[in-house]
């Protein structure tokens, strides 16, 4: 699955050929131009990355930074003509994940992309995965078994594919056709809705009350998440 980068960028020239290196290496781009508007497209799009510019109307760069890292924990590229020290101090100080200063070539703004996502992604992976406990549930990948409050929960082999995913993910918000192409992979004749209708039963076996559902949520509009205790 190709991951969604949020390209924050005042300048229109810059911008299109920041937008237009990703998309040539087959990213998911969306941009924006003000930092009022970055966080709004960050909360409602939920980017894998920002690249992020620090001069920024409406809102500066570094509170951009700021409030993203106060809600989500996006890994955040900050590219700007500002190459003081201090600048460059507070922008990883705020949780930045890299910082390049203009002038700068596509090549290497697209090496820290992939250096970035590489991180990101070993980190994940490196983390242990084999277990995962929230809500009074027990899920144990290896056995693929769910337990709740102790007790077993029998799970179709779809069924827990989809909860893994999300359980693994928290907060992480996930549509249904990217939640279809992580379970069914290659198997096209699956439609959409039946991911309504897995979440509908799983619901129905690990939640207290499936119609206000605790564990998880629908996100209006967007899709599913596992919501964590954070």
């Amino acid at each position: 699955m190709p991951y969604k980068i949020l390209v924050v960028e005042d300048d229109p020239k810059i911008q299109k050929i920041i937008v237009d290196s990703l998309l040539k290496e087959g990213y998911l781009v969306s941009a924006s131009s003000n930092g009022r508007d970055a966080l709004q497209k960050a909360q409602s799009e939920f980017p894998d990355l920002v690249i992020l510019d620090l001069r920024l109307p409406e809102i500066d760069g570094l509170e951009v930074c700021f409030r993203l890292r106060k809600t989500r924990s996006v890994p955040v590229i900050i590219v700007s003509a500002r190459g003081e020290e201090a600048d460059k101090v507070a922008g990883f100080t705020l949780g930045a994940d890299d910082y390049i200063t203009k002038p700068f070539s596509p090549t290497e703004l697209l090496l820290r992309v992939k250096a970035v996502m590489r991180r990101v992604r070993e980190h994940t992976e490196g983390m242990d995965q084999d277990r995962v406990s929230a809500h009074g549930l027990d899920i144990d990948r290896v056995c693929r078994s769910v337990k709740l409050e102790g007790k077993t929960v029998e799970l179709t082999a779809r069924e827990f594919d989809l909860l893994w995913i999300l359980a693994t993910h928290p907060n992480r918000v996930f549509s249904r056709d990217q939640l279809l192409n992580l379970v069914w992979k290659d198997e096209f004749e699956a439609d959409p809705a039946t991911v309504t209708v897995l979440i509908r039963r799983l619901r129905q076996k690990l939640e207290k009350k499936p119609e206000n559902p605790d564990i998880i949520k629908t996100v209006w509009g967007v899709g599913y998440k596992f919501q964590s205790f954070s």
